[in-house]
């Protein structure tokens, strides 16, 4: 048996013409048909030549990112590369190879105009009837952000680095000045650099100072990249973005998607959801999210006629066997709204005694109520007598969970993780898109929104086919 061999020395010759290099059925044809049936005016990007040096035409080079990201290649030096190497680029650009500093040059200038481009992607799918809104399903999780998490800093230590560095400095123009004595025009030359780069370090402290200052929530801010959070995962802590992604439950496919700058999914669900709406053009019958989106008051923002399906943290637990269920947790007491009071189990009152902190009513038993009980130190070892916070929209809460437990609520919920899972493993692992390459929430969301379009046409490829695609495309 022998060996099989390549011969690089043999004479071969390409397709005379471009077209040929790639077959009938290449993916590469279905991005080249996508962008095309992009409406660019609504996007933003002119496609009449402007005055001054050439550019490349804006509709090959968005053809160029958007593919490119589907390979895995988000740098401007590897697309570049490509183009010189890989026979489906070279098709793509029509045997053009932009360098990396006009690919670079084309994300960063029209960040904005791509970031519209999943919108348009979706109303797409709408056409084509692979989004149908009836049930919209929501998850977040951490991406990297381009910056290191040693240069994520608290409001004292930049005060602490601002006070030292003003002492350098006050420490270098007293040395200037015994040098200047000395008439010794190099070293002082060398020592005025010194302290124009020590100046331009407390700038930059003190622009990250303002924007602490400016967000009262922010405990740290990151010098490299100061949109970025903080945040604890698996691997380590990190500077990270949340990336929220919302997808329809027919097939999956991405209908919003949004890095935020928070390293928790609370309060987010309701702004994605009307975001979600804007863009599909209509309302969905159910939402679906986990625990970590269950903030009662953000909750009550979506629209009452959609149905709500988040689990509350207790629901959760309780789902996943984490704690037992408790004989005097408060689900025990039983709430009489004529009176305004609590039941305990043991058939004890427990009055409205205030607010207790923001959005929450306080409701406590008497003292000798408790210490007769013969449940006191079970139920509660409050000398004041067992206390109950109710939410102002306990009731919501309520409904919220009712709804959850049904066989409808379960139904929905069942398909959340097989549904809004997907995207995320398909960001990281197939396009390599753990960390973000571009800095700055704008620029990182030009990003999300090329990785969500990169998802969805991959989706759409497997449930159409290339050929079913292309045709529908084109006619688009």
């Amino acid at each position: 048996m022998a060996y099989k061999t390549g011969k690089r020395m043999q004479p071969r010759v390409l397709p005379s013409i471009i077209d040929d290099y790639v077959g009938p059925e290449d993916p590469v044809r279905v991005y080249d048909a996508f962008v095309d049936a992009l409406d660019f005016r609504a996007l933003g990007i002119s496609l009449e030549p402007q005055a001054g040096a050439d550019e490349y035409y804006p509709k090959d080079m968005l053809k160029l990112i958007i593919y490119g990201y589907s390979y895995g290649h988000r740098s401007s030096r590897k697309i570049e590369r490509a183009c010189h190497h890989n026979l489906s680029f070279q098709w793509l650009m029509g045997g053009l190879t932009p360098d990396y500093r006009s690919i670079a040059r084309f994300r960063s200038k029209y960040k904005e105009q791509i970031k519209k481009v999943l919108k348009q992607c979706v109303r797409i799918c709408l056409d084509l009837d692979l989004i149908e809104g009836n049930a919209l399903f929501t998850d977040g999780s951490k991406f990297r952000a381009n910056a290191s998490i040693n240069n994520t800093r608290s409001k004292e230590h930049y005060e602490k680095s601002l006070k030292k560095i003003h002492e350098q400095i006050d420490q270098m123009v007293e040395n200037c000045e015994n040098i200047d004595e000395q008439e010794e025009p190099d070293s002082m030359a060398k020592l005025r650099k010194k302290i124009d780069d020590k100046e331009q370090l407390v700038q930059k402290i003190q622009k990250s100072l303002q924007q602490l200052q400016a967000d009262e929530t922010k405990k740290y801010i990151n010098s490299t990249d100061p949109d970025s959070v903080k945040a604890i995962s698996r691997q380590g802590t990190h500077a990270v973005y949340n990336v929220q992604s919302t997808v329809d439950g027919k097939h999956g496919l991405i209908v919003q998607a949004e890095a935020v700058s928070q390293s928790y999914d609370y309060n987010q669900l309701s702004v994605q959801v009307k975001e979600a709406i804007e863009t599909i053009g209509k309302k969905p019958h159910h939402v679906c999210a986990d625990a970590g989106y269950a903030d009662v008051d953000d909750l009550k923002e979506i629209d009452q006629h959609i149905n709500v399906v988040v689990p509350n943290h207790q629901q959760a637990q309780e789902d996943n066997n984490r704690y037992p269920i408790k004989p005097f947790n408060k689900e025990q007491f039983i709430y009489d709204s004529q009176k305004d009071q609590y039941i305990c189990p043991v058939g004890k009152s427990l009055k409205y005694v205030g607010f207790d902190g923001h959005h929450k009513k306080a409701y406590q038993a008497r003292p000798q109520d408790c210490l007769t009980c013969r449940e006191f130190g079970v139920c509660t070892t409050n000398k004041n007598g067992r206390k109950v916070v109710r939410l102002i929209n306990e009731e919501f809460k309520e409904q919220l969970a009712t709804l959850y437990k049904s066989s409808s609520g379960q139904e929905i919920y069942q398909k959340r993780k097989e549904k809004v899972e997907h995207p995320f493993g398909h960001m990281k692992h197939n396009l390599g898109a753990g960390q973000f390459m571009l800095r700055g929430k704008n620029k990182v969301n030009a990003e999300v929104s090329i990785l969500s379009t990169c998802f969805n046409i991959a989706r759409m490829m497997t449930i159409l086919g290339i050929p079913q695609l292309l045709m529908r495309l084109n006619n688009t």
